[in-house]
């Protein structure tokens, strides 16, 4: 196998894993999707706390909704 047909196969796995990670993170529920976007939020404040852009980070309370 050429280093050209190596590099295609790794390509099409990297884009069906890819689409495998999405369909994974549609079946998550609603407050778990926010949950990772604080999560997110949070990593994007630290790696740049001092940006001229102020950053939010959400805050969040976890009620029960009984």
């Amino acid at each position: 196998m050429s280093n050209r047909d190596q590099f295609k196969t790794k390509i099409e796995n990297l884009f069906k894993e890819k689409e495998l990670f999405h369909k994974e993170l549609a079946k998550l529920s609603f407050e778990e999707k926010i949950k990772k976007l604080v999560r997110l939020q949070k990593i994007a404040h630290n790696i740049h706390p001092s940006s001229k852009k102020k950053q939010m980070v959400w805050k969040i309370s976890l009620k029960s909704s009984i």
